[in-house]
């Protein structure tokens, strides 16, 4: 592959103009020429910067409302002619085609168009044709053509300029493969954006694009190698201002949306304490600070090491709280500057703000990654209201207890299967994770119940008149009793089991409310 190769002529068609002036008054410095088009032409004449209409270099003019300019042999065989072919160079001169060196070309926004709720005529139109040409020519003939595609690019290409009088092989091949992820990227949000206008959930050919945030130091063990990717327009960690902190880490990150997607299910103040994936304490009150009391009351010891996630601006008083015990992460939609210096005090605990609350009912995908291939299923946006609610027992849960089995079956969404969540006074009061069978998770739950009321010199287990949530449906009645046995009065669980009939004689034995929910909440 040939190595320096010189720049005595550009292309530039730019949509996003950052950096555009200084970037080609650089070349022009350079002595290279510059041709461009509409815009871009005419922000480089107004900078008094010489430059060249496309139109007149090729001799035809913009068609068609602008939608072919550089569709043109003069432009396209400018980029793919092999400078070492004889052939190549003879057909050049013979149709009068001048070579192109370098092209910068971003593209017409249309991931920003989508985004801003635009008319489908509009996002018809930002969807680019030529520019996706220009950039997938230029990137195959990387071996003598440089191809960029956003101004992050450009000072790179300019220092080679200016120390070597060209760009080098190894950049025109780095810019070549980042120029393919590009319009792979676009064409994928394209075909996403179709998709969704035609309603296809999962169409014939599914393509992910994400773009590189941060490499991390390593995956979920120091062994496995890992990358932070963000992609799509929810709120939430892709969209976190770091604002203080050590690195985040790959289980970092993969905790704290857990902790942040579970209080966006929540209208009230609420709290959410996660560790390793599960929530240790959920809680809702007047205040934050109130509701970082109940949270941390329900485990007071997992949450050191853990992540907090709030669904308000996160204030002063429970700022103070949350930042005196030895937590990795907190992460909120907005802090006031008291509550910023509060953990400031702690310089390794990372403040992330999101800048708002994601959409708990939006649509969208999530992915596993399987062994030559990957799982697609639309998200959990499914929630529970009291209309949903079928009393199944004789007796009907009070309108207390109804606003805490609604809680605490929101809570069991985030929670691994199989799921037990005891909760009292919009608090979870035991939370029971992740067991084969759902007697032990009911069995975990209530110890909880039992080690914090003894951590706060309370006489009775927490899970003591609470209401219990299962994420599915109790299979035999052992389930249901063990609930029970804890203290629980009413039940929430989906129903749906062939010993149902069994589960609920087993309520009415005892005294306890249940309602069935017809939806189920595993989470793997």
């Amino acid at each position: 592959m040939t190595d320096v190769v010189p720049i005595q002529r550009a292309l530039i068609s730019v949509s996003d103009k950052t950096g555009l002036v200084p970037f080609a008054q650089a070349l022009a410095a350079h002595g290279v020429e510059l041709l461009s088009t509409g815009g871009s032409a005419r922000a480089l004449r107004e900078a008094g910067l010489p430059v060249k209409e496309v139109a007149d270099h090729t001799g035809f003019p913009e068609i068609l409302d602008g939608r072919v300019k550089t569709l043109v042999p003069q432009i396209h065989g400018g980029i793919l002619g092999r400078r070492d072919s004889p052939e190549h160079a003879a057909q050049m001169q013979q149709h009068g085609i001048a070579p192109i060196d370098l092209v910068a070309v971003n593209l017409y926004p249309f991931e920003a168009t989508v985004a801003s709720g635009a008319a489908e005529a509009d996002c018809v139109e930002n969807i680019d044709i030529g520019g996706p040409a220009l950039i997938r020519a230029a990137a195959k003939n990387h071996e003598f053509v440089a191809v960029l595609t956003e101004p992050s690019q450009y000072a790179a290409v300019l220092d080679e300029l200016a120390a070597q009088g060209g760009t080098t092989s190894a950049t025109r091949r780095r810019l070549a493969s980042e120029a393919y992820a590009r319009t792979a990227a676009y064409d994928a949000a394209i075909a996403t954006w179709f998709a969704e206008h035609q309603e296809e959930t999962f169409p014939g050919r599914l393509t992910i694009a994400g773009r590189l945030r941060q490499t991390l130091r390593y995956g979920e063990n120091p062994h496995q190698q890992a990358a932070f990717y963000t992609g799509g327009a929810r709120h939430g960690v892709a969209t976190a201002r770091q604002v203080q902190g050590k690195e985040l880490s790959y289980n970092n990150l993969a905790d704290t949306d857990a902790a942040f997607e579970c209080v966006a299910e929540f209208d009230a103040p609420t709290v959410a304490i996660i560790k390793h994936a599960n929530p240790c304490g959920v809680a809702s009150a007047a205040t934050l600070a109130e509701a970082w009391d109940l949270a941390f009351r329900c485990d007071p010891v997992s949450p050191f090491g853990g992540i907090v996630a709030v669904n308000r601006t996160l204030d002063s008083p429970a700022a103070e709280k949350i930042a005196a015990i030895l937590t990795e992460v907190i992460v909120a939609p907005d802090a006031d500057e008291e509550a910023i210096a509060a953990v400031a005090r702690r310089r390794n605990l990372r403040l992330l703000l999101t800048g708002g609350m994601p959409d708990p009912l939006a649509p969208g995908l999530t992915f596993r990654s399987l062994a030559g291939g990957f799982l697609a299923q639309t998200r959990d946006a499914g929630r529970v209201t009291g209309a949903d609610l079928r009393v199944v027992t004789r007796r009907a849960p009070t309108d207390a207890e109804v606003t805490d089995l609604l809680f605490a079956f929101r809570v069991c969404k985030f929670v691994k299967s199989n799921a037990i969540v005891f909760a009292k006074d919009r608090a979870t009061v035991g939370i029971g994770a992740g067991q084969p069978n759902r007697v032990d998770s009911a069995r975990i739950a209530a110890r909880h119940g039992v080690e914090a009321a003894a951590a706060a010199g309370l006489s009775e287990p927490l899970t003591h008149g609470s209401v219990a949530a299962s994420d599915a449906f109790f299979p035999f009645p052992d389930g249901l009793e063990a609930c029970v046995a804890a203290g629980a009065t009413a039940v929430i669980q989906p129903g749906g089991s062939l010993r149902d009939a069994e589960v609920i004689a087993a309520a009415d034995g005892a005294g306890v409310a249940m309602v069935f929910t017809g939806m189920r909440h595993f989470r793997h």
